[in-house]
């Protein structure tokens, strides 16, 4: 039959379903994916099939389907069906060669797949086992050495068996042990060490207090040197120890105190001069020293006659300036460490300022004393010998009236004389008051009313005294010379005023304050009134000591008023402050 236009339509679609197929096979379908196995004999087969099929199948397709004859047609298609079994067994060979080299390649991806499995499993085999050597047994090693370490036993010791990291840490640990066991074997020895070294410090440093706090007690030099040897030889166990100064010509050391020395020794080193032996050394500004007698080159011969093997020799300096030597003796040899040397230089050193202290305390003492007596003498001149010089004058008058007969003369001259020696007995008596003033208290408020009051009994001129402000605390110094200035206004008063009452206030702010007023005649302050600028330039020279101001305001018929002025900044306490 005559095939219809559907059945062509069909094999049409078939051919070219075909003919898409064998492209996608020859080149490749990503998307599937589809792609046939790389090799030469399958390659050659498609090939084959593709020009089989478009150089014999497809024009036989073609052929038979254009033949409108029907035996012809079916000719062609019985010839047709013998090139397709020979068309079709290509397409299975093709086929069974595809499913083969697939079958190869699945067979290599599962041996593949089987080999790294293996690997794997042998591989963490492999790492367990390294991990658990290279790991975990060095830190098992390094617990069970810690275990062993905090029980005490620190002989233990780690293999090191590898360079790398946990190598160093064995090395590490094993250092740390050691350095441990060497601690904890000495520990005792180490502690005994260190408690004796405290219980030196702890010496040390309480006889530096003791020395310290004697030498801000004592009250000469000698006291100083004696009590300070004393407590450095029980304290460095010596049999003997001496403390020599340097004199004021600078060559001798005669010794000024001294400890368990006899007196040939004394009267020998009392000799001694700057530059002779070791000690005289120290006094021209060795360092200090400490040595055996036995080892030295000169001979100690003083030191070797009283049995002394051991000699320290320590310079007392004062201001960097060597002042004195400090000299300890034993019996036997000994070498004193140099921490203990260095203990006697730091008392040497309180000692030397010490001493320096005492001979400051003892000039400003004498200069004070010389002061007072440059004072006195002034005062003696200027009221006392006036008083004799006029007396003599008087007495020189008197033997002149009673030669020539002059009976109204001599009566005259005798009363003179009479009210001479009393002003001179006044004088006498009001400046044993005033160098006699010794000051009870510390409190000025009271002393200005006591001197006013026996100032008011002595001459019976009225006083009126007002204070204003806080109680106050003046140094004793000042309140001595706030005293004789207030004495010597009053003795002007009393010899010069012809005063009646004395209005004295005290009062403090940010000064302190003295006002003395008389109601007196006055003077002229701008001319020379005589004896009583004498008592004004004593209270003048007594304001300047303690750095104050002196105002003086008088005017003739007027009175006196006289202003003395302190600055609290720097001599004043107050007590409400201090006890702050």
């Amino acid at each position: 039959d005559t095939p219809s236009e559907e059945l062509i339509t069909d094999i049409h679609q078939a051919i070219t379903t075909f003919e898409q197929t064998l492209i996608t096979l020859a080149k490749g379908d990503p998307d599937r994916p589809l792609l046939l196995p790389n090799k030469k004999d399958i390659r050659l087969s498609l090939q084959n099939i593709q020009q089989t099929w478009l150089q014999q199948n497809k024009p036989y397709i073609n052929e038979i389907l254009a033949e409108a004859d029907q035996e012809k047609a079916a000719l062609l298609l019985k010839k047709y069906n013998e090139y397709l079994k020979i068309f079709v067994a290509d397409i299975d060979a093709l086929v069974v060669m595809v499913e083969k080299s697939q079958a190869q390649a699945t067979g290599l991806l599962r041996n593949f797949q089987t080999g790294l499995v293996s690997l794997a499993f042998f591989g963490t085999i492999l790492l367990i086992s390294l991990f658990m050597r290279i790991v975990i047994t060095p830190v098992q090693r390094l617990k069970k050495g810690l275990d062993k370490m905090g029980q005490g036993d620190f002989s233990v010791r780690l293999p090191v068996t590898s360079n790398d990291e946990f190598g160093d840490l064995a090395g590490g640990f094993n250092h740390m042990v050691k350095q441990l066991q060497e601690i904890y074997a000495t520990l005792e020895q180490r502690i005994r060490t260190k408690t004796n070294t405290l219980e030196m410090k702890s010496q040390e440093l309480s006889a530096l207090y003791n020395t310290a706090s004697f030498l801000n007690t004592s009250t000469s030099t000698e006291i100083l040197c004696d009590g300070v040897l004393g407590k450095m030889v029980t304290l460095f166990g010596a049999e003997a120890g001496v403390i020599r100064l340097v004199d004021h010509k600078g060559k001798g050391v005669p010794i000024i105190a001294c400890h368990g020395v006899s007196e040939d020794f004394l009267a020998e080193e009392n000799q001694l001069q700057c530059g002779e032996c070791l000690c005289g050394d120290t006094a021209n500004g060795e360092a200090a020293v400490s040595y055996n007698v036995s080892d030295q080159l000169v001979s100690e011969k003083t030191c070797k006659r009283e049995g002394f093997e051991g000699v320290v020799s320590v310079p007392v300096k004062a201001r960097e300036r060597v002042i004195g030597v400090f000299n300890l003796f034993f019996h036997q040899p000994r070498i004193l460490p140099p921490s203990e040397v260095r203990l006697l230089e730091t008392v040497c050193q309180h000692l030397g300022a010490a001493i320096e202290n005492q001979h400051f305390v003892d000039r400003e003492k004498e200069m004070a004393v010389s002061e007072e007596r440059n004072l006195l003498a002034q005062e003696l001149h200027d009221s006392i010998a006036q008083s004799l010089a006029f007396l003599n004058i008087q007495t020189q008058l008197l033997q002149d009236g009673l030669r020539k007969g002059q009976a109204e003369q001599v009566d005259k001259t005798l009363i003179q004389i009479k009210e001479g020696i009393q002003e001179s007995y006044d004088d006498v008596r009001e400046l044993l008051v005033h160098f006699r003033t010794r000051i009870e208290h510390d409190d000025i408020d009271v002393a200005i009313r006591d001197a006013l009051e026996k100032f008011e009994g002595q001459t019976g001129i009225e006083t009126h005294y007002e204070f204003e402000g806080n109680v106050l605390t003046l140094q004793p110094e000042i309140i001595l010379q706030f005293l004789h200035i207030l004495h010597e206004c009053l003795s002007n008063i009393r010899k010069h005023s012809k005063a009646t009452q004395v209005d004295v206030q005290l009062s403090h702010g940010r000064e302190c304050q003295l006002i003395i007023h008389d109601n007196g005649i006055g003077f002229d302050n701008t001319k020379d009134a005589g004896e009583t600028h004498v008592g004004l330039r004593i209270m003048k020279e007594r304001t300047h000591r303690i750095d104050g101001a002196l105002t003086i305001d008088s005017s003739p018929e007027e009175g006196t008023t006289i202003c003395l002025t302190l600055p609290l900044a720097t001599n004043v306490i107050a007590k409400d402050v201090a006890q702050l």
